[in-house]
């Protein structure tokens, strides 16, 4: 397993979309490849942009599918940041 602690990369506020690529091709999709579990932990981000997730997640979801979802895991989400979550991976399943 995985772990990624987002504001490492992100800080308190994770909004740079740049920022969530590097993170999806350096470590999420490698470790999905092979087929590794991925901790996402938003610990102490009090908010992100819905491009900021979308950059980060919306690639191995349409690589992955389901498959992606069992593998990633979303970890200390604040309210915000959980909604915007589900927000971008339901609009992923559905497309």
């Amino acid at each position: 397993m995985k772990t990624i602690i987002i504001k490492d990369f992100a800080g308190t506020f994770a909004e740079n979309k740049d920022t969530a690529q590097e993170l999806r091709i350096k470590h999420i999709m490698p470790a999905l490849e092979k087929n590794t579990a991925i901790v996402l932990d938003f610990g102490d981000v009090t908010g992100a942009t819905q491009s900021f997730v979308h950059a980060l997640i919306s690639d191995p979801l349409r690589h992955y599918g389901d498959q992606a979802l069992d593998l990633i895991s979303f970890k200390d989400c604040s309210p915000v940041v959980k909604e915007i979550i589900t927000t971008v991976t339901e609009y992923m399943q559905e497309s």
